[in-house]
């Protein structure tokens, strides 16, 4: 037996004996358990014994422990609260995976009980860690072994989930308040929670960034305490301002200013990574709501000439195009990108709303109504097109609700008014979704119906009930927006404090609500139509982000 042989048998040795000696001690036996340890000479003597007698207890303690550890299965969003399959998805889809995309992969693989891919998705990160010299301290190997520990302990791997927690022990010596969490602490039955160091922070903050809108304001507030240790890390200042722009895509005001806090922070990553893609795409997306056209096309043009093939500048690149009118180039770079990212629904999604550009413009051609016109079967293509990519993200992402609703839009611009209307009662009948998306959910065929069946009675009956569900979103503010009802009147209908003085009472905004399809003229809704469709800057970024996901 070589030296080392030898050493590692003494440590399972002493491992194997102190989790009995501890469980043992709990029942008020240590006195008998020494003298079990004193007759023993070796670990493999006593196992038999130990699996036997205090199995159950040691899986309690080991419990106890890993409720305690800073990872992904006691910081991140749990499965209820998660579309598990949309971010493993989202995972997979990322061309060059990192430590911290391959933990958050194992925690769902972990959670949809594919704990053996959940081992191998550690293993990689273990591996970048390694290569990375990063494998002896760091948050990145204190999150990578708390999870391993946890999909041990899933997988019934008791001594293995052990041996993580042993190696998480001598990382943590080096950080503030570490004997707090290991030591003597453990064998008196104390289990103080941590404190969390900058690094876990940053890693909580991508991983509530993973989730869903509710989790965004946690998250920025997860980078900006990592940030107070470590004010010029690139990674959390991107993810801080990742969290920011998130925020202000769902806010129902949003601040259109060139020194809104959002932006600020864009142009922080920028100053200290000058060329990082990411940022340099967002900044530009914002600065195109701003109409600082010559400022973004040449982020845009920055950010494609060094990462080409890099599926997420690609998309953004052509969304900022297709709002540009650049909508062929718009789909030949998406196209791209799908052939690397085939089951990305977010480019299915896109490609769909470039295609719905096209079939906009062309349905103004008169020509298209004539069966035998070649500009009709131009029509019918681009509606099939539109049909299958807003399909597909649907598919691929079942909560994509926006998806869903522009598929059955198109279904009503095609006058297919049965199917469109079979997708809005299934999805009206969606309850275990967001707040905004159940306004989405009427705004869309609120929309249908003014728009394109010209029921304006049937429209206020669907943007009423929109306005009704009391959460700050554009959803709500689309649909308040389109019914041109004064914000006084649309807090009145949900039972929330006026923000005006002149606001209306309930009688007198429930005889508002029922007069308006009985006292528009037709030259009123005309106007009413051109105002909608001449928006101001703060409504065209309103308007620009309502069917894209970020």
């Amino acid at each position: 037996m070589t030296v080392g042989q030898h050493m590692e048998r003494r440590h399972s040795f002493f491992i194997d004996y102190r989790h009995w000696i501890f469980s043992i001690h709990l029942k008020g036996q240590m006195e008998p358990c020494l003298k079990q340890f004193s007759q023993n000479s070796t670990a493999q003597q006593c196992q038999p014994r130990l699996r036997t007698h205090v199995s159950d207890q040691e899986k309690d303690l080991l419990k106890m422990k890993l409720d305690q550890l800073q990872c992904h299965f006691t910081l991140a969003p749990q499965k209820n609260n998660i579309d598990l399959d949309n971010m493993k998805q989202s995972l997979e889809d990322s061309i060059q995976p990192d430590v911290k995309d391959y933990n958050q992969l194992a925690f769902v693989n972990c959670l949809q009980g594919n704990c053996e891919e959940a081992i191998q998705n550690l293993q990689e990160a273990e591996k970048i860690l390694r290569e990375n010299n990063e494998d002896k301290s760091g948050a990145g190997i204190i999150v990578t072994y708390g999870n391993r520990a946890w999909v041990n302990y899933h997988m019934g791997q008791l001594t293995e989930a052990q041996s993580y927690l042993d190696k998480l022990e001598t990382v943590y010596h080096p950080f503030p308040n570490a004997s707090q969490f290991f030591g003597i602490y453990w064998w008196n039955g104390k289990f103080p929670t941590t404190a969390m160091i900058p690094e876990v922070y940053g890693e909580k903050g991508w991983s509530l960034l993973s989730s869903t809108a509710e989790y965004y304001e946690e998250a920025k507030e997860c980078f900006k305490k990592a940030l107070e240790e470590d004010p010029d890390h690139i990674e959390w200042n991107f993810g801080f301002a990742t969290a920011l722009v998130r925020l202000e895509d769902c806010s129902s005001n949003p601040e259109n200013s060139e020194f809104s806090e959002y932006m600020n922070q864009l142009r922080r990553v920028l100053e200290l990574d000058p060329g990082h893609a990411e940022a340099k795409v967002l900044l530009a997306l914002k600065l195109q709501d701003l109409n600082q056209k010559e400022e973004a096309f040449t982020l845009v043009e920055q950010a494609l000439q060094k990462y080409p093939d890099l599926p997420f500048v690609i998309r953004y690149v052509a969304k900022f195009l297709r709002r540009e009118g650049a909508v062929d180039k718009s789909i030949e770079l998406l196209k791209k990108a799908l052939e690397i990212t085939p089951n990305c629904s977010f480019l299915h999604h896109q490609t769909g709303l470039c295609y719905k550009n096209k079939l906009l413009q062309l349905i103004k051609n008169p020509r298209c109504r004539n069966l035998r016109d070649p500009v009709f079967q131009q029509k019918i293509a681009l509606i099939k097109q539109c049909k299958q990519h807003f399909g597909e993200a649907f598919l691929l992402k079942q909560s994509f609700i926006i998806a869903k609703l522009a598929f059955a839009e198109i279904c009503a611009m095609n006058e297919e008014y049965r199917e469109a209307k079979e997708i809005y009662k299934t999805l009206l009948e969606l309850e275990n979704i967001t707040l905004e998306n159940k306004q989405e959910k009427y705004f869309g065929p609120g929309k249908v119906e003014f728009f394109h069946k010209n029921s304006e009675s049937n429209a206020i009956k669907y943007y009423l009930e929109g306005i009704k569900i009391q959460h700050n979103s554009r959803a709500r503010e689309w649909c308040r927006t389109t019914l041109f009802i004064p914000i006084s009147t649309a807090s009145i209908l949900t039972h929330t404090k006026p923000t005006s003085p002149n606001a209306l009472n309930s009688t007198e905004a429930e005889s508002c609500a029922k007069k308006v399809p009985s006292g528009v003229s037709e030259k009123q809704n005309a106007k009413q139509k051109e105002r909608v469709e001449k928006r101001s800057c703060r409504d065209r970024a309103m308007n620009n982000s309502r069917e894209e996901e970020h």
